[in-house]
């Protein structure tokens, strides 16, 4: 089978596609055949040494597919071979095949395309996670999302809309902010051309947010929480922008805010079952329409150096796939 593998740390330059020998699945993993795999912006990350997790080299990045189950191992009883599964395997979905772990792999809900699937899990988890569990975003609350015109981004859009929340989209293009409102955004902010805390102010009427969603850092992180209202939650999702910014804890005494880790990955881990609930949730939003995955962008195996350098530049609205 035709895989993408990192030999060597480094930028998405140094990526090759080679034929590699596919694998059988031992106890408790499940063998898939990738009909299309989530591009994410970890997956620039690890291929740089950069990412929390480290894989042993070399590897094949792309941590999500969807596709058919082709055979499981011992011990698997809720899929088995044939069946149409979405995947949340951490590495090695940028391929023909991928073996994931069997408590990473689902099936897809019905009337649910493998380009959907393929969008779903990581972003959409992520801002479940991340709105739901950690903020409780209430109903009638505002929602600040920063970066609001990427997979997460839209996702946290989607996901506040359908709690009930009044959401206020930030991005750096007007053709970004178009796509914000195609997804549900009742408000948007340009922080290229206008002043992220004026535009705050405004828009919430002085209060300030209840709930600001980052996934971007740099230097947009203090205004953004300078602007925060009173008892409001920071989520600290990533750092799409290079930079980890230091955030001055004064600003969360005198607001009573808090500054709230999301790391969804270990989160699937630890509290698997949480996982499943939310999944159980978003798969009834999406059943009505609520939840509309964006998928702006396909790209072969051969393709994979462009749509990881897309996805660096910040090029990329709502998700891009790559499809063997």
């Amino acid at each position: 089978m035709k895989a993408v593998l990192c030999k060597e740390w480094g930028p998405a330059e140094r990526l090759v596609v080679e034929d590699v020998p596919a694998k059988d699945p031992g106890p408790g993993e499940v063998r898939v055949r990738v009909r299309a795999a989530g591009v994410n912006f970890p997956d620039v990350l690890i291929i740089q040494k950069k990412y929390q997790m480290q894989p042993v080299l070399p590897f094949s990045p792309g941590s999500e597919a969807a596709g058919e189950v082709i055979a499981v191992g011992a011990g698997v009883t809720h899929v088995r071979p044939g069946d149409a599964v979405m995947a949340y395997a951490g590495v090695g979905c940028f391929a023909e095949e991928v073996i994931a772990p069997a408590d990473k792999v689902m099936p897809i809900p019905a009337g649910m395309s493998f380009e959907t699937a393929a969008a779903f899990t990581l972003t959409y988890g992520t801002s479940w996670h991340a709105i739901r569990d950690r903020a409780a975003l209430q109903p009638g609350e505002t929602m600040l999302v920063l970066g609001a015109a990427g997979g997460v981004g839209l996702s946290a859009i989607e996901i506040g809309k359908a709690i009930g929340a009044r959401v206020i989209a930030a991005a750096s293009t007007e053709e970004k902010l178009a796509v914000c409102r195609e997804h549900g955004a009742d408000a948007t902010i340009n922080y290229e051309t206008e002043d992220l805390r004026e535009a705050i102010k405004r828009e919430t009427g002085g209060k300030g947010p209840d709930v600001i969603y980052d996934p971007v850092g740099g230097k947009f992180a203090e205004p953004a929480f300078r602007s925060i209202g009173w008892r409001g939650r920071y989520l600290v999702i990533g750092f799409a922008a290079g930079q980890i910014p230091a955030l001055p804890l004064n600003l969360a005494l005198l607001k009573g805010a808090s500054i709230v880790g999301v790391f969804w990955g270990d989160f699937t881990r630890r509290e698997p079952a949480k996982n499943a609930e939310g999944m159980k949730e978003m798969f009834g939003w999406l059943k009505s329409g609520a939840l509309r995955p964006h998928v702006s962008g396909r790209y072969s195996l051969d393709q994979v150096v462009q749509a990881l350098n897309d996805m660096s530049a910040r090029k990329v609205t709502g998700k891009i796939l790559i499809v063997p």
